[in-house]
């Protein structure tokens, strides 16, 4: 049974990167997995529990890279901080981030009914939170943003649109679009040597 769980929410992953929330039917993901509809809705009963299990999976292999980041004893909070956004830029450009509507009753309904979701997204909110806190302190984030204004950018970079439209147009590599975004969220659009305008 957790195989075919497994396999599920893996084909989930893969249409909701390729195709997003709306798109992606459960037709399509019986046919992904070479299941009937009948034996996929025994495992999960809706589209919307389909979608929360592919971000329980997304959020636990999130915290497994902050944990990999938090083991790098010689790294800055800032550092590691920069390595998670990077992570999820760098699976966004290459097709496997999953996307979800931000306007969506039914599915917001079924995310913040999903107690392991909610556990493990308050798990990865005090994670970086305390990193954000210790890189403000350290004077390499900006002290007088709140913390959670900071998180939620982060955050934001899983579902920045800028990384498709860039390697769409097929003119830069992903580890330059990876740069690029990454860049400017931690850094700002001024960058470091940018004089102040005259007036």
């Amino acid at each position: 049974m957790r195989v075919r769980e497994d396999a599920i929410v893996e084909s989930v992953n893969r249409l909701l990167a390729d195709k997003g929330f709306d798109l992606m039917t459960v037709d399509e993901v019986a046919a992904d997995v070479g299941i009937a509809k009948a034996s996929l809705y025994k495992h999960f009963p809706s589209k919307e529990a389909l979608a929360a299990a592919a971000m329980v999976r997304l959020l636990q292999r999130t915290l497994a890279v902050v944990d990999q980041q938090a083991a790098q004893a010689q790294a800055s909070p800032m550092q590691r901080l920069e390595a998670v956004t990077r992570w999820a830029l760098e699976l966004q450009v290459a097709g496997d981030m999953p996307t979800l509507p931000s306007q969506n009753s039914s599915l917001r309904a079924e995310l913040m009914a999903h107690k392991a979701y909610l556990e493990l997204l308050l798990q990865l909110s005090e994670r970086l939170g305390e990193w954000i806190v210790q890189a403000q302190a350290a004077g390499d984030i900006d002290p007088t943003l709140p913390p959670e204004v900071v998180l939620y950018t982060i955050f934001a970079r899983a579902c920045d649109p800028v990384p498709a439209f860039l390697k769409a147009g097929g003119q830069h590599s992903d580890a330059q679009i990876v740069d690029w975004v990454l860049s400017i969220c931690l850094h700002g659009l001024r960058g470091p040597r940018t004089a102040a305008p005259v007036r």
